[in-house]
């Protein structure tokens, strides 16, 4: 699977960018039977918001391409890892749905 990383408003650190692979790589088991260069992943990070009254805001969205299927999920949180663990487990859920649907 490629994984393209963008951030916004967010310092994309190594060790940011290392958590993105590996969560949302991880997500590459589910799609064995897709992966050729196929599947692609589109992750963006932001920090919405400098001045919000609860503070920082971080924004996560993963744009996953499968053959035939675009499947998308978004997340905003006090934490940009929080943010991202929660899209991969949505990911992962819309991936297993998606996987029936094909053995039908």
């Amino acid at each position: 699977m490629q994984i393209n990383i963008t951030a916004s408003e967010l310092d994309l650190t190594e060790p940011l960018k290392k958590y993105i692979d590996t969560h949302i790589g991880s997500l590459s088991k589910y799609l064995k039977r897709f992966d050729g260069g196929l599947v692609r992943a589109e992750v963006e990070v932001a920090r919405t918001t400098q001045h919000h009254r609860h503070g920082d805001v971080y924004y996560a969205e993963v744009n996953l391409t499968l053959p035939g299927k675009l499947l998308r999920a978004t997340q905003e949180g006090g934490d940009v890892r929080e943010c991202i663990d929660k899209v991969r487990d949505i990911l992962q859920r819309e991936i297993e749905k998606y996987k029936d649907q094909l053995e039908r």
